[in-house]
């Protein structure tokens, strides 16, 4: 962390929900630097094609979700959710794993935009999804997916669906390549 003036700056990753190679949820990765370089956000670094962004700001979480939104829509086009967190964050979550002793090619993080309704946790906690198990926090979820993901009931739409606010999932590897990004 470092201090500039009054405004405690932070790295974070910034998570696209429902980024795409093609179509209508299609950002391109390297105009989507651009925008955030031209933005202020000269340190920004994306990860793969699917919405994975490091960047230092002094925004709190919220806000710098909401610009990065607004500069996606205005300048790329899709209006896709946004979830920001520290690297010391994403770290907590890959250390709180209740499936750590599991494939952990098969466990998979969800990643909460605002906390549920503790009765909608509770209502998604208590469904059967078959050989496929969800734990949950208040600021999002692990999955454990045995079997094919692209098959299983227990999708980020369900998950959202049933909690009523969206979210982001992302596997174990890229985790730990946002948290390398964040500079941990």
């Amino acid at each position: 962390m470092v201090v500039i003036g009054n405004n405690l700056i932070k790295t974070y990753a910034v998570i696209l929900r429902g980024v795409m190679p093609s179509g209508k949820n299609k950002v391109p990765m390297a105009r989507l630097r651009e925008v955030l370089v031209n933005a202020g956000f000269a340190d920004a670094q994306t990860w793969i094609q699917s919405g994975n962004i490091a960047l230092s700001s002094g925004l709190a979480p919220a806000t710098l979700e909401a610009r990065v939104q607004s500069l996606i829509k205005e300048h790329i086009g899709p209006d896709l959710a946004v979830v920001a967190r520290t690297g010391q964050q994403l770290r907590k979550t890959l250390s709180g794993n209740p499936f750590h002793h599991l494939d952990q090619s098969r466990v998979f993080y969800t990643f909460f935009k605002k906390p549920p309704a503790a009765k909608d946790l509770r209502a998604l906690g208590e469904k059967d999804f078959g050989d496929d198990a969800i734990a949950l926090a208040k600021d999002g979820a692990y999955l454990h997916i045995p079997g094919n993901a692209a098959r299983s009931k227990l999708s980020n739409a369900a998950i959202e669906k049933e909690l009523g606010i969206p979210a982001t999932t992302r596997n174990g590897n890229t985790v730990r390549k946002m948290i390398e990004l964040c500079g941990l």
